[in-house]
């Protein structure tokens, strides 16, 4: 195992810069998520680490060595891609093996290492078929034996279950954190999915442009959200937003940009006359007979919860409701955000005030 270590680290190609200056650390053993939109260069960075791509400049280290001019044979990490990668010409075991018969691996190592890693992911009755014969989780399963077989400082995972159904995802989740924790080998994972980075990672990094916009624990990045653009990411369904102006009078109101007036929590009173985004989360909703009212427009019931799309004057609305409730299209609601809990941010920069 190995801590990973980048130190302004650039990628550009040509004159396009895609990667701005990244610094990062990673502990020995931890689990990190990169997150964020198509393009924000998170799988990038990943290839960067893996030496799948250059850098044009800074310096990233694996361990104690600085990696920048290593191969990725020399790197001591095993990738796992999102389209598997597996021979289809080779069964189960020889794909699990093949990386180290390349590194000359006796035939009793790589037997011995096989099954080791065959018994941990369940694939001992697979392991004379062929991919064809697999269905979608069994050969990323493969996939992630073929990593483990080589016992490396670091894994690195690029959206490994973006192929798969929603319910094998939710099983193949659950066998990637199992995994993380009995081997406790540092682990890199690129996913656009934040569901599955909260549910993964020690530490998410949610990365925007290129750029890191804020790297903390799952519930830190949840509650306490620095800017506009992680608090909409984080979290499903994404945060509410209302903008408006900070009006102070007998109670700390939000005017929104259609006249309509919604409370504020009270030590805000001394940004009267700022422009903000208001923000609160669908289950930090409640509703109160002395709160603002909303028009509904659909209803979702799922049996565990149930989701309620609204509109506040011109402003959508969605909240989440764990015990049943009965509303119907159209009805009027009167709600309140939970303002313990609900975020205001600056309109023109993004950033969280207070």
């Amino acid at each position: 195992m190995a801590t990973v270590e980048m130190r302004n680290v650039l990628k550009s190609y040509g004159s396009l810069q895609v990667i701005h200056g990244i610094s990062l650390d990673i502990d020995d053993g931890e689990f990190v998520a990169f997150v964020g939109p198509s393009g924000c260069g998170k799988s990038t960075l990943l290839r960067m680490i893996a030496g799948l791509e250059g850098i044009s400049g800074g310096e990233i280290e694996i361990g104690e060595t600085v990696v920048n001019d290593l191969a990725p044979k020399e790197r001591d990490i095993a990738m796992v891609f999102q389209n598997y990668a597996l021979y289809p010409h080779m069964t189960v075991a020889r794909n699990m093996g093949f990386s180290l018969r390349l590194q000359g691996a006796s035939k009793a190592e790589i037997t011995e290492k096989v099954n080791h890693a065959a018994s941990i992911l369940g694939l001992g009755h697979l392991l004379d078929r062929y991919p064809r014969h697999l269905s979608g989780g069994q050969r990323q399963r493969v996939a992630m034996g073929r990593a483990i077989v080589r016992d490396p400082q670091v894994f690195l995972f690029d959206e490994p279950l973006s192929n798969l159904d929603a319910k094998l995802r939710v099983q193949m989740r659950s066998e990637i954190k199992s995994l993380h924790q009995r081997l406790k080998t540092t682990t890199v994972y690129v996913t656009h999915d934040q569901v599955e980075a909260m549910t993964l990672a020690d530490k998410i990094v949610v990365l925007n442009g290129g750029r890191i916009e804020q790297a903390g624990p799952p519930l830190e990045l949840y509650d306490n959200p620095r800017t506009l653009f992680v608090a909409g990411f984080i979290g499903s369904p994404s945060m509410n937003f209302i903008q408006g102006t900070v009006r102070a009078g007998d109670r700390v109101m939000l005017e929104t940009d259609d006249g309509l007036l919604i409370p504020l929590p009270a030590k805000i009173a001394s940004e009267a006359g700022r422009r903000v985004t208001f923000g609160f989360r669908p289950e930090h909703i409640l509703v109160d007979q002395a709160g603002v009212e909303a028009r509904v427009l659909v209803v979702e019931p799922t049996g565990s919860e149930t989701q309620l799309n609204a509109i506040f004057g011109k402003n959508p609305i969605t909240a989440v409701f764990r015990d049943r409730v009965n509303f119907r299209p159209d009805d009027i609601i009167r709600f309140l955000p939970d303002l313990a809990r609900a975020h205001l941010f600056d309109s023109t920069s993004g950033v969280r005030i207070g």
